[in-house]
This record gives C-alpha cells, structure tokens and sequence, in this order.
C-alpha cells in the first residue's frame, strides 16, 4: 500500500494537521512542517520532495547497507540514519531517517506499527511533538517498546517449550530440536535490530545541533537498550540449555535402547552357545543317542537363561 503523510503545525488552532497531497507543500511554510512520511510512493514524489527539501531520499539497496558509513551520516544541517524495524513476522524493514531544519521524513516500504503509535501520540499531546527531531526520538522510544514486547513474546514460547520438553521426557519429540533452532534464529535478530537502534542513537547523542533537551531522552533510549540486550542474552542462554537438555534426554532414550538390545543378547548367548556345541557333527558325543538328551539341553538352555536375568536383576541393571 502506498501512502504519503505530511503532518504540519496549524499556528491558528496550535494543532497538528495531516496532509496526503504534495500540494500542501505551497500552502504552508516549510519551517511549519514537522514530519513528512512515505510508505512505498512513487519516484516522481521522492524526486519532488528532494526537490523542495533540498535533500536526497537513498534507495532500497542503499538503505540495506550494513556498513557504519552508510547506516548513519551527518552534515553540518541535517541527519541521515538507516534502521531496520522487525515486523511481526520477524522479518526486517528498512527505515531511512533524515533529518533537516526540523524536518523529520522517513522512507519505508512495509507498513508497521511503530508509526501508527506515533501518529496517535502525535495527535494525543501535539505539544510533545514541535519538530521533527521529537518526532524522531518518539519514534525510536515507541519501536524499542515493540522490541521489548518481542522479547516478552519470545520468552514466553521460550517457557512454553520448556514445559513441553518436561512433558515429553518419556518420548523425546524430535520436533523440540527444530522448534529451539527457530526460537534461537528469532531471539539472534531481536538482539540485531535492537543493536542497530543502539548504534543510531549512540550516533545521534554526538550531533552537535540536535536539541538538548532532548539528550535525556535518547539517553533513557540507550538504557533500556542494554536492558533489552540482558533479556536477549538470559533468553539465548536458556534456549542453549533447553538445546542440552533435549540431547541429554536424545542421548538418555538411545542408551535405553542400546540397553534392550545388549540384554537381548546376553540373554540369549547362553542358549546359543549350548545349541551350538550340540550341533557339533562328531560321532563320538556322550549325549547323541541318549533320549532325554533334547529336552536336557531345551532345561539347560532355561536354567542359564534364567540364571542371566536373575544376575541382571540382582544388580539392578534391569
């Protein structure tokens, strides 16, 4: 869905108004303006903005970038900072920031819920929010809440395969090991995201003309980012020792198995061994013609047989 959303103050009534038609751009000032947002629009609308905001809008393999230079950059008037934001389905958007005189514009290709938040603190207290510099920081305080909500989710399957695991004990279900490696792949991009957002705003605390009474802020950001990242690692950590314990209890069923059959065969050897000396082709054997030699040796076969398990069970090996 594509979607553009200018959002400007209104000096008359002291409000916040939003505008979805470039046209507004020549009925209001441009330092009236406070946060231009595009969700998937068109290239004739980034070129116009470019145009009036005097900026450049980067592309999608741009935005992807992984490298420092490219994930933020600053100049003597404006901000330009790349950060991925997890979707529901874990999957990353791209989001590029830019920041100039005040006015905030991001680029997005995905619909996410970190801006409709925004949006409606924005028109809920409109005096928290006069440039776009707040907006920005509300932004990154509201997707570090998302973040936060992830984890508290994740944990929670985290706790629920713990408990299937306990309840499973006695059949081990090899579904578990596929289960941990999502959860294990899900928490690894939590705490990836949640490190991209640490290096933004780590970045954006050293810029010389962002607002000052707005560094707190970013520094209460940073503090709950290194709370999250404690989270992520207890969370890892414990999918490591879910991952140990199901192959001990892998390890526990294949020894129990590995048992059975060496008890089988213990069990049987005796009567193996007495049918094999008493299928010796010799002609001078003192059993040969004796007539109770066969059920002699089906007696002795049991005796030994039973002898075995009442050792094995002696020794409480069985």
């Amino acid at each position: 869905m594509s979607e553009l959303r200018i959002f400007y103050k209104d000096k008359e009534k002291e409000k916040v108004k939003i505008s979805k038609n470039l046209d507004i751009l020549q009925k209001i000032e441009k330092k009236d303006i406070i946060w231009i947002d595009l969700l998937d629009v068109k290239e004739e609308v980034e070129t116009e903005l470019e145009q009036f905001l005097k900026i450049y809008i980067q592309e999608d393999e741009e935005m992807e970038e992984i490298e420092m230079s490219s994930r933020y950059m600053q100049t003597d008037d404006s901000i330009v900072a790349n950060s991925n934001f997890l979707k529901d389905t874990f999957e990353t958007c791209p989001v590029n920031f830019i920041i100039k005189n005040g006015v905030l514009v991001t680029v997005r290709d995905d619909e996410l819920g970190t801006f409709n938040d925004t949006v409606k603190k924005m028109f809920v207290n409109t005096r928290n929010f006069p440039s776009g510099y707040h907006v920005f920081v509300a932004l990154m305080e509201t997707r570090v809440e998302y973040d936060a909500d992830m984890i508290e989710d994740t944990t929670e399957l985290i706790t629920n395969l713990s408990m299937e695991i306990n309840n499973t004990s006695d059949h081990v279900d090899q579904n578990i090991l596929i289960k941990i490696k999502d959860l294990q792949e899900k928490v690894t991009v939590i705490r990836q995201n949640v490190m991209d957002k640490q290096r933004v705003i780590s970045n954006v605390l050293k810029c010389d003309f962002f607002p000052k009474d707005l560094q707190p802020r970013l520094t209460m950001i940073i503090k709950d980012i290194n709370s999250l990242f404690e989270y992520t690692r207890f969370g890892y950590d414990r999918l490591d020792y879910l991952q140990d314990t199901f192959l001990g209890l892998v390890n526990i069923e294949q020894n129990k198995i590995i048992k059975i059959f060496t008890i089988v065969n213990i069990v049987f050897l005796p009567p193996t061994l007495i049918a094999s000396m008493y299928g010796m082709n010799f002609d001078f054997m003192p059993e040969l013609h004796w007539h109770l030699g066969y059920p002699f040796a089906i007696a002795l076969m049991i005796v030994f047989t039973l002898f075995v398990l009442l050792v094995f069970r002696l020794k409480k090996w069985i």
